[in-house]
């Protein structure tokens, strides 16, 4: 039995954001358009962390970002969507349900270990398994996938499907689904946009934990600086590669998402009637810029091809300057934005 949901493919640039926008927007009955920025803010998705006692893929876990899953959810929850997020034990039963869904013509948002996804450039293919997606219907026995890394509704056959839920390892997926069962004629904006940009603050300016938000970014830059003395030049090259990697390839990372961050202050000015945030997006985006800059400093020591006056000491320097500006905009962003106590506050 083929089936297909009529879901609008999109291409994004970051696949929970993705995956949660173009839900909501499938399910809206008056023709909105949330965006990705939109989700992101939300969903309070930016974030700094750095904890060496953690190993992510066998290195120090760094992250950028709050917990998988966590963006989604607690954007659907704030803009007032109604959904059901379910976890599975038994594989068939997993995809019974994901059948029965599209029977009803729904699309579903999956989580996946990408490893296992045949229709992904083999580059791409790691293994991860906080990879998100959208089934949008099926032919015969492969299902019709919408990823944001292809150009097109992609096809999977089942078996693989089934593989990429149930894929072992770290933050393993467990057959995560995501059903979108109402949305509001008027999305929770005010309430949500204020929300999310309150949650981001108060993490990035936490006070207790040396390796979370602003004083993160100030232990990694203090480790940085250490590297050389205390893993030499091969171990402190993987480990700044294996930053890099976290920061410019797996899931956005930390430019990108401060560009996604700018992006929704400027959405919310608009939303909360404060132009105040159109400064404080462009101050974003400018350390962003510094982020990117971090970035490819730091992977040309890794190829070999550092610049004169390049090294572990101006990395951390770079890393200090983000370290500040980040602060003074999230103190600001703190005093500004306005604590709308009620969902009912639209």
């Amino acid at each position: 039995m083929d089936i297909e949901t009529g879901y609008k493919h999109r291409v994004g640039a970051h696949c929970e954001t993705c995956v949660t926008a173009g839900l909501i927007n499938h399910h809206s009955s008056n023709g909105m358009d949330v965006t990705e920025p939109l989700v992101f803010g939300t969903g309070a998705g930016l974030n700094f962390v750095h904890v060496p006692v953690l190993k992510f893929m066998g290195l120090p876990l760094t992250s950028f970002r709050s917990p998988a899953g966590s963006i989604m959810k607690k954007s659907l929850e704030r803009l007032g969507v109604q959904a059901q997020i379910r976890y599975f034990s038994d594989q068939d039963k997993a995809m019974q349900a994901l059948d029965a869904e599209l029977d009803k013509g729904l699309p579903v948002g999956l989580q996946v270990g990408v490893y296992w996804l045949p229709f992904i450039q083999e580059v791409f293919r790691i293994h991860l398994n906080l990879h998100n997606l959208v089934v949008t219907g099926k032919k015969g026995n492969d299902y019709l996938v919408s990823d944001f890394l292809t150009n097109e509704i992609a096809v999977c056959p089942a078996k693989d499907l089934r593989k990429a839920r149930f894929s072992k390892g770290t933050m393993a997926p467990r057959g995560r689904m995501v059903s979108i069962q109402k949305v509001p004629d008027r999305l929770r904006l005010r309430y949500a946009c204020s929300s999310g940009i309150r949650d981001v603050c108060n993490t990035m300016l936490q006070p207790l934990f040396p390796f979370v938000g602003v004083k993160g970014i100030r232990y990694i830059a203090n480790r940085i600086e250490k590297w050389p003395s205390t893993l030499g030049e091969r171990g402190s090259r993987r480990n700044l590669g294996n930053v890099i990697m976290m920061q410019e390839e797996i899931g956005t990372g930390g430019a990108g998402f401060r560009y996604m961050f700018a992006a929704f202050l400027e959405e919310s000015a608009g939303i909360l009637g404060d132009e105040r945030l159109l400064r404080l997006s462009g101050q974003m985006t400018a350390t962003g810029d510094k982020w990117r800059s971090f970035g490819v400093q730091a992977a040309r020591h890794c190829k070999g091809r550092s610049r004169e006056g390049e090294g572990f000491a101006s990395y951390a320097a770079v890393l200090r300057e983000c370290a500040d500006e980040e602060e003074s905009i999230f103190r600001e962003l703190k005093k500004i934005v306005p604590k709308i106590p009620s969902a009912k506050a639209m």
